[in-house]
């Protein structure tokens, strides 16, 4: 399939927040997908009635295209932080790597606030019961301040590849102030590391803005095929939108947002935005899901890649 041939076609709102689970009250963010058996575990960023984030697990399958929900987990797989480290106000979007049979789990913990109003981190958990349980490898994060990246980091996503464990991380930026509140920027950098924990940076942002009125590039999702490294992400300028980039090399990408193949819709739950991509193959078809209008608080939605 040519890329300018790809498109998702939207199977709905699979997902939406509960009062009856108090760890997914008010939202259901940004969440990463794992096959257990038949069986799809996503793990889900979510915030209680003070609009703090945990993460949860909820199990479901795909037949026919149509997502059924099993069970949502009564209290979450990875919870607040102690007070004073870099996560006591939330932890949030995942991302899962395998590695010897153990499961790293990449989050961005958060600080509230702040004169900027919060701060965020990139911290790592670990499951040796195939996901069932994490505890942190550190209290502090696995990507805390450079002379060169003083501001935080944000969602990322890790894959290893020749031995060497790869990510694709958001790096802030200054923040945009002066009007009502202030307004974070940020974009997508590269890191490497030989044990998933220690990691080298080369400072380079791996895309650039369009344009003088986009000041965010978040949630890097790739996938190495057909000879080539493939990115989605979401980036923003008023809204979120969902974009598509390529390389060759997996550091300078291009973008080619029009190739994505996934909008808002017209009306509904995500007719103002989508953002927050996570791929995953399941029965032989290519599935995402993403968040809508107002990062979370309408729920997530699946789409299917046509082919």
């Amino acid at each position: 399939m040519s890329n300018s041939e790809m498109n998702w076609k939207k199977l709905g709102n699979i997902l939406k927040p509960s009062p009856d689970i108090w760890w997914m009250h008010g939202y259901t963010g940004a969440s990463f997908v794992r096959t257990v058996g038949n069986e799809l575990w996503m793990y889900v960023t979510g915030r209680d009635k003070q609009g703090e984030s945990r993460i949860g697990i909820v199990r479901g399958i795909i037949e026919d295209d149509v997502w059924t929900t099993l069970s949502i987990d009564e209290n979450p797989v990875l919870d607040l932080g102690e007070m004073g480290c870099f996560d006591e106000s939330g932890v949030s979007y995942p991302w899962i790597t395998e590695h010897n049979g153990d499961l790293y789990m990449y989050y961005v913990g958060w600080v509230a606030g702040s004169k900027n109003r919060f701060m965020v981190f990139i911290g790592l958990a670990k499951s040796t019961d195939n996901g069932l349980s994490f505890h942190r490898v550190s209290k502090a994060p696995v990507l805390d301040r450079t002379p060169s990246e003083p501001l935080g980091t944000g969602s990322c996503s890790v894959y290893i590849k020749d031995g060497v464990w790869k990510m694709y991380y958001t790096a802030y930026e200054p923040w945009i102030t002066g009007g009502e509140q202030s307004i974070p920027v940020y974009n997508v950098k590269y890191a490497e590391s030989l044990d998933g924990v220690h990691w080298q940076r080369n400072g380079k942002a791996v895309l650039d803005f369009k344009n003088s009125g986009e000041h965010i590039i978040a949630k890097p999702h790739p996938i190495f095929e057909d000879n080539m490294y493939k990115l989605w992400y979401c980036y923003r300028g008023h809204t979120y939108r969902i974009g598509y980039a390529e390389s060759e090399n997996g550091v300078d990408f291009v973008r080619k947002d029009a190739d994505a193949g996934i909008d808002v819709s017209v009306e509904g739950w995500d007719s103002e935005m989508i953002e927050y991509p996570n791929l995953f193959d399941y029965q032989g078809k290519r599935y995402m899901i993403y968040c809508g209008n107002t990062y979370g608080k309408t729920g997530l939605g699946l789409a299917v890649l046509n082919q």
